[in-house]
């Protein structure tokens, strides 16, 4: 049987594990789809949903993995160029091209062999090739499967997702109409500002905006004073929220519609320049959608506009193609796994990035790994501590709020609180030793 581990992605998920896994002596192949390294920063290719001017919405200094910090020339929020050219640094820096084996899709990972010696793991690839592992890393991210909202009506236009919007010139000069007012939504809006004829952004609830930067800084840095002087949730909801106020203002002054929920109980919308754009009159806000006909759209407040192109900004499905969903997934859509990571029952098959945090994911993906590691280092050396943190994971599902009640919906069944989170990961990290 196989020693080796295989790690689904070269994404960041997939080189944090890779490089995670091999300090500490494990045997790893990376398995990518692509061409090279990078997931979803790799703009242009079908395993990427950035377009032409993404930047990062969480900091550098917030996002850079530990062990390699960006380059001090990049931006407070780096362009997905700059951030492709880190990952691949990155990878070289660790190693892990020598790990990969590129243009190398899964098709199918299946349950090998599981007894009193372990278990393994097979790995059917889309060309047929059979192999087997000794546990399995998915790394593939969670945001390939595009969530298509229902329009009543029927439509003459063009529709989009905006994993399929890359450049202005699909949109140039067009009626643009937004669906959604998560953090893509609302970049998608300032976006059909500059390169449309219209830009409209349709919202069935009110949401709280943050600004990229506060007193001249990354707004995301002030999380991490809030965690070393342990400022509990509630306090931080409030603190924020009025340095919020004073800076920008409520959004319903500006014409957005007044949120129904306290700051962070749904996915933070970290945008500054929505608001500017909406007190302008370059967006125009509007209610959910009641009818469509041809290209003529009627939103619930009686108002009606000609559209040609509707961006969907409405998120994804969490899916795994290759793998039998009731092994990772409840009926609800949540994740049956211990930190949203580990298999309460298989101790071989993890699930690096399965979150959504209010903050960088990468971070947060690179202590996973770490625990991963330990953990299969454990059952190897240490059976005691493996089997301590195997009753540990068997209970499935836990709080990662972190005293936050998230807003109970399928967008915010991966939410996690990113600073209650890292410190769980690190607490359980230090104890293997």
């Amino acid at each position: 049987m196989s020693d080796t581990f295989a790690i689904i992605g070269a994404g960041p998920a997939g080189l944090a594990t890779a490089k995670n896994f091999s300090q500490l002596g494990l045997q790893v192949e990376l398995l990518e789809r692509e061409d090279d390294v990078g997931g979803n920063w790799y703009f242009g290719r079908p395993a990427s949903s950035v377009c032409h001017s993404t930047h990062m919405i969480s900091s550098k200094r917030m996002s850079q993995l530990a062990d390699f910090p960006m380059p001090k020339d990049y931006p407070p929020y780096p362009h997905h160029r700059q951030v492709l050219t880190y990952l691949r640094d990155y990878a070289r820096h660790f190693g892990l091209y020598h790990v990969t084996r590129f243009q190398t899709e899964v098709r199918r990972i299946e349950l090998a062999v599981q007894n009193g010696s372990g278990e393994h793991w097979q790995v059917t690839l889309e060309n047929g090739e059979v192999r087997t592992y000794a546990g399995v890393v998915i790394a593939s991210g969670h945001h390939h499967d595009p969530l298509w909202p229902d329009l009543p009506g029927n439509f003459s236009g063009q529709v989009l997702h905006a994993r399929d919007y890359k450049t202005p010139e699909q949109i140039r000069g067009q009626r643009v109409l937004v669906i959604g007012g998560g953090n893509s939504g609302c970049d998608l809006a300032v976006e059909a500002a500059q390169h449309g004829s219209t830009s409209l952004l349709s919202l069935r609830r009110g949401y709280h905006f943050l600004p990229k930067f506060l007193f001249g800084g990354p707004l995301d840095a002030g999380g991490e004073l809030f965690d070393r002087w342990r400022v509990p949730i509630w306090l931080q909801q409030q603190i924020t929220a009025w340095f919020v106020k004073i800076a920008v203002g409520r959004p319903e002054r500006y014409g957005l519609p007044k949120p129904d929920h306290r700051l962070f109980e749904t996915h933070p919308i970290v945008n500054s320049q929505l608001l500017y754009a909406v007190g302008h009159g370059h967006v125009q806000v509007r209610p959910a959608i009641e009818n469509i006909t041809g290209n003529r759209v009627r939103f619930v407040d009686g108002r009606e506009e000609d559209i040609d192109v509707i961006l969907c900004a409405t998120g994804y499905k969490t899916t795994f193609p290759f793998l039998d969903p009731s092994l990772l997934m409840a009926d609800d859509g949540s994740p049956r796994l211990f930190l949203n990571a580990f298999h309460p029952q298989h101790d071989r098959l993890f699930v690096a990035g399965l979150i959504q945090p209010n903050g960088s994911i990468w971070p947060l993906v690179d202590w996973q790994s770490r625990l991963m590691a330990k953990f299969v280092r454990a059952q190897e050396s240490n059976p005691q501590k493996a089997d301590w943190f195997r009753q540990l994971k068997s209970r499935g599902h836990d709080d990662l709020g972190g005293g936050i009640r998230y807003d109970r919906s399928p967008r915010h069944s991966l939410e996690v609180e990113f600073f209650a989170y890292r410190r769980r990961l690190k607490t359980l990290v230090s104890s293997f030793g």
